[in-house]
């Protein structure tokens, strides 16, 4: 759901409270919708979260450790310029807005003070972050000009104005009876009625209002409530305009698989027993709760959208490249008429005459006639010699085609397990080690700016029920280095068959593994590779003294032929029991 003016307005009173003259240390900006603050009093250091995302739009403090790019973009340059060691002087609001003003008295380029406000329209697919002083823009995150919108337009330079007002009054402008008439003018269900008739809070706290009223037994239509009706509904609406008057209570509701579901300043009767809720100490954790699991996917996808793109065209330019070298080969084989034509016309040198297009003879192979092209430039003899020249060409290329196809086989393998890596990709830690190793292999070029040396991240270190270390290999470098250096003799080795996925080593310490600590290393070997949510899929494992890789092959890629299958279906929550402490 999106953040409604309510339970911002709340959220934003917890913040003014907290950072009460506070002042700007540090600005990031770790995505392109969202900028991260550290601000500090005497007493305490602040993180604050303003997302501008059009699906989890919201401010709050965060305790997230974000992985900001290694060159600042544009926006976030221009906020520390006119923001850094800016004092908070007040955090405000207009009641029903889902605007949040941040004013920051700051000094100016010629030392004198001034106070510039950062707002954040918090208002979905529209949300932004525009820096102004005065009526005056600096700037937006996201510009509006005269293209995208007729009506209002954030450029620099340009007079700040706020966004058009919603028609309907605000729900805590009216008194109670006021909305349910409001309400009773609409041919609707309650909840949707009072969500019609007013603006400032949304859909769930309409439902939540007509539930307290009418449990599952709501009137069909709000213009046709009694006066019993209108005073039960009269009574809800008290009741959660009290609720708000005293703070809220930041409530989340969870499905039982625990998926979130809704949240909101009051508690959530409506669902029943049919999920689980949860409250929180502020309104920051509510909405970090709610929103950081779907946040943290969204961030990883936007920076590894670049680099999937990437290799997403290198390995269709492979594979079209393999097709086309396929289709060469099939017309090589063909080359067995090139020799046919050479031998006949040799044996045939009488039957041609100078100037002759093509000649018909016996084709003593099976004894029907067949007719030869010809080259009229050339006499019979000469003829002959060029198809057996053209058929010895068609010969060598075949032999190339092979290996290349061979090589090619092994190109397009070695691209599907990097696709799989970047799908899977943990941070931006684990894309920048998949950059390197695809510069290493000759597929990226990148700006020296880019090629900014990082401590390689460790193994993934599990360890089984029965007191073993199991590795798994982040990406194919990674792999390498496990089973061709770390890994040793009798240590076992897991892979998903026929599959791009991470190399799994149990490390034996010159003992007999347990067939516990086999199964539970084959599921990992699952978990870790493109056949993820499979079942019965099918795990190859030997002993790593079995394997070996040959020359010239890609990064990940190894030989084995002593081996066994095993067909695995994971199990929930084994890699969580697993991991290391």
């Amino acid at each position: 759901m999106a953040l409604d003016a309510a339970t911002l307005s709340l959220a934003a009173a917890e913040l003014k409270q907290a950072l009460s003259n506070s002042r700007i240390d540090k600005i990031f900006e770790p995505t392109r919708d969202e900028v991260v603050m550290t601000l500090r009093s005497r007493t305490e250091t602040f993180k604050l979260l303003l997302s501008a995302r059009s699906g989890s739009a919201r401010v709050c403090f965060t305790g997230e450790s974000f992985e900001n790019p290694a060159t600042p973009p544009s926006f976030c340059m221009l906020l520390r310029k006119y923001l850094s060691g800016g004092k908070l002087l007040d955090v405000r609001m207009l009641q029903g807005d889902r605007i949040v003003f941040f004013d920051f008295q700051c000094v100016n380029e010629m030392g004198d003070l001034v106070v510039n406000t950062l707002a954040a329209e918090l208002m979905g697919r529209y949300s932004n972050l525009v820096l102004f002083q005065g009526e005056k823009i600096i700037d937006a995150l996201k510009r509006v000009d005269f293209e995208d919108s007729e009506v209002r337009q954030l450029l620099p330079g340009l007079k700040y104005t706020l966004p058009p007002a919603p028609p309907r009054p605000n729900f805590f402008s009216l008194s109670s009876a006021g909305l349910v008439a409001a309400a009773m003018q609409k041919e609707l269900p309650v909840a949707d009625a009072l969500l019609k008739s007013t603006s400032g809070v949304g859909p769930v706290v309409c439902r939540e209002a007509a539930f307290r009223a009418f449990g599952d037994e709501a009137p069909i239509s709000a213009a046709g409530m009694d006066a019993a009706q209108q005073q039960k509904l009269c009574a809800a609406l008290d009741e959660v305009r009290s609720i708000y008057e005293q703070g809220g209570v930041p409530t989340s509701v969870h499905a039982a698989d625990g998926r979130a579901v809704e949240y909101s300043f009051l508690p959530l009767t409506q669902y029943g027993e049919s999920a689980v809720q949860e409250t929180f100490a502020s309104y920051s954790e509510l909405l970090e709760n709610y929103y950081s699991t779907k946040d943290r996917a969204e961030r990883l996808r936007q920076k590894g959208k670049e680099l999937f793109k990437a290799v997403r065209n290198m390995y269709d330019r492979a594979v079209r490249k393999q097709a086309a070298r396929q289709e060469e080969l099939a017309a090589s084989e063909r080359s067995e008429k090139l020799r046919l034509y050479g031998e006949l016309l040799q044996a045939n040198l009488w039957a041609v005459e100078k100037g002759q297009k093509s000649v018909t003879v016996v084709n003593y192979y099976d004894g029907g006639e067949i007719t030869i092209p010809l080259d009229v430039r050339l006499s019979a003899s000469a003829n002959a010699q060029k198809y057996f020249r053209d058929y010895k060409k068609k010969q060598t290329a075949a032999k190339m085609l092979v290996k290349l196809l061979e090589e090619g086989a092994h190109e397009i393998e070695y691209l599907e397990t990097v696709l799989y890596e970047v799908e899977s990709a943990s941070g931006e830690q684990a894309l920048g080690e998949i950059r390197a190793e695809l510069k290493a292999q000759g597929y990226l070029k990148y700006y020296k700016v880019r090629d900014k040396k990082q401590k390689p991240a460790d193994f993934l270190r599990y360890t089984s029920s029965d007191g073993f270390e199991i590795l798994v290999g982040r990406n194919n470098q990674q792999n390498d280095k496990l089973t061709l250096h770390t890994a040793r003799g009798k240590d076992l080795w897991f892979h998903v068959q026929k599959a791009p996925g991470s190399h799994v080593v149990v490390m034996s310490r010159g003992e007999n593994i347990p067939d516990t600590t086999k199964q539970e290393a084959a599921e990992l070997a699952v978990l870790h590779s493109s056949q993820n949510g499979g079942a019965k899929v099918p795990v190859d494992t030997t002993e790593v003294k079995n394997i070996w890789k040959a020359n010239g092959a890609k990064l990940g890629m190894v030989l084995y032929e002593v081996y066994t299958t095993v067909y695995i279906t994971p199990r929930a929550g084994l890699e969580e029991q697993l991991k290391k402490k």
